[in-house]
C-alpha cells in the first residue's frame, strides 16, 4: 500500500459535473487541490476547482498533460472511453480500478459477475438480433425491457415491451446497439447502499436509503429506509461482498429491488451516486468526503448517521421552488451552478432533515 496523499496534493478527477463539484468541495476540505478534466465548456466543478483542462477524451497530448499535472485520478462517471483510461494509467493510478469500470460499464457483464458472486439479479439476456429477443422473450416473457448494455442513465437507452408485438419497436429504438432483455421484478421498493473501502481493505457502509423514480430519473431518497434490520444488515454485507470481490477503492452505488424473498439487485455504480447525496447532512462525514479518504488512503470517516433525511432532486423548472426552499427550517439546498435550465436536467438538490 502506498503512502496516503498529503495535505496539498491534488486530485484529478475526469467529469466536470455536479458530483465533480461536489467532488472538488470535500477535497478542498481536506486540503487538497482538485484538478478537472471536462470535454464541455464552463463545467459546474469548474467554479469550485483549482484547475481545469478542458479538452476531449481522444486528445492524448491533454490526456497526459493532466495526468503529469494531478497525483492521483478518479471520476465522476463510469462512461469514460477505455482508449482515455489506457493513456491515464500509464503515467497514474486511477480508482476506483479499471476492473470496477470494465464491469459496471455492460449491463451484461455486471449481471453475470453479480450472479457469480451468488446474489440475486432480474432475469436478463444478451440480444444480439431480432432471433435473441424473440428467443428470449419466449423464457423472459413479458412485461420487460429491452436496454442498451451500454452508456444508459436517468431511463435512457431502454425500451419496455408490454408484449412481444412490441418486440421490433424495441429493437428500433437500440438503434443496432447490444442490447440485454431484463424481466420484471415484482418488488415492493428499491432502497441503495452507499458504501466506501480503503486501500487496506477497510469497509464503511451509510444507512441504506429507500428510493422513488419520476420518468426514470430519481426523485427522492428518504432515510432511514422502510425495511427491517435484518434487510438493513444483508443490504450492507451485499455491498461490502461487491466492494472486496472487485477490490475496490472508493464509494460505490448498489441499487437494491426489496421483494418478499429478499434483495435483488438492480445495479451498481462505481462513483459517488445520487442517492447518497442526503449524507451530506445527515452524517458527519458524507459520501464525498469519504471517497476523496479513500482514494487518498486515508482513514475511512464514520459514516454513521445522526438524523433523518429526506433528499429531493430539484430537476428543470423546481429551480422556481428555489426561493420558497430558501425559507424552510430543517432544509439544505446544494445548487449546481448550472445557468441553463432545462426540462429533465438535475439542477440541484434540497435535504430536508425530519425532526
Amino acid at each position: 500500500m502506498t503512502d496516503p496523499l498529503p495535505t496539498g496534493a491534488t486530485i484529478g478527477i475526469l467529469g466536470g459535473g455536479q458530483l465533480g463539484r461536489m467532488l472538488s468541495v470535500a477535497a478542498a476540505r481536506l486540503g487538497f487541490r482538485t484538478h478537472i478534466f471536462e470535454p464541455g465548456a464552463n463545467p459546474p466543478a469548474a467554479d469550485v476547482a483549482h484547475r481545469v483542462t478542458t479538452a476531449g477524451y481522444d486528445d492524448v497530448d491533454a490526456l497526459r498533460a493532466f495526468a503529469n499535472a494531478v497525483d492521483i485520478v478518479t471520476y465522476e462517471f463510469e462512461n469514460i472511453p477505455t482508449e482515455a483510461l489506457d493513456v491515464i494509467e500509464t503515467i497514474r493510478t486511477i480508482h476506483p480500478n479499471r476492473e470496477a469500470l470494465r464491469t459496471s460499464q455492460d449491463r451484461l457483464t455486471e449481471k453475470t459477475f453479480l450472479e457469480g458472486l451468488g446474489l440475486r439479479v432480474a432475469p436478463f439476456a444478451d440480444i444480439a438480433s431480432a432471433a435473441d429477443l424473440d428467443a428470449a422473450l419466449e423464457t423472459i416473457g413479458t412485461p420487460s425491457i429491452l436496454k442498451t448494455r451500454r452508456f444508459g442513465y436517468d431511463g435512457k437507452g431502454q425500451s419496455r415491451l408490454r408484449s412481444a408485438d412490441d418486440a421490433q419497436t424495441a429493437l428500433d429504438d437500440m438503434a443496432g446497439s447490444p442490447a440485454v432483455l431484463e424481466g420484471f421484478v415484482s418488488f415492493t421498493s428499491e432502497v441503495s447502499v452507499i458504501a466506501a473501502r480503503s486501500p487496506s481493505g477497510e469497509v464503511s457502509c451509510f444507512d441504506p436509503g429507500e428510493n422513488v423514480h419520476r420518468d426514470g430519473i430519481l426523485h427522492t431518497t428518504t432515510v432511514p429506509a422502510n425495511i427491517s434490520a435484518s434487510l438493513r444488515m444483508d443490504a450492507v454485507l451485499m455491498a461490502a461482498k461487491i466492494l472486496n470481490a472487485l477490490d475496490y477503492v472508493g464509494v460505490l452505488g448498489v441499487e437494491l429491488f426489496v421483494t418478499p424473498h429478499g434483495f435483488i439487485v438492480n445495479e451498481i455504480a462505481p462513483r459517488v451516486h445520487n442517492s447518497g447525496h442526503w449524507t451530506q447532512n445527515g452524517c458527519t462525514i458524507d459520501q464525498f468526503e469519504q471517497h476523496i479518504r479513500a482514494i487518498a488512503g486515508w482513514p475511512l470517516g464514520d459514516g454513521s448517521r445522526y438524523a433523518d433525511v429526506v433528499m429531493e432532486n430539484l430537476i428543470g423548472d423546481d429551480m422556481n421552488r428555489v426561493p420558497e426552499l430558501a425559507k424552510q427550517r430543517d432544509t439544505a439546498l446544494h445548487l449546481y451552478g448550472k445557468t441553463d435550465v432545462k426540462a429533465g436536467r438535475k439542477m440541484g438538490h434540497v435535504n430536508t432533515i425530519k425532526r
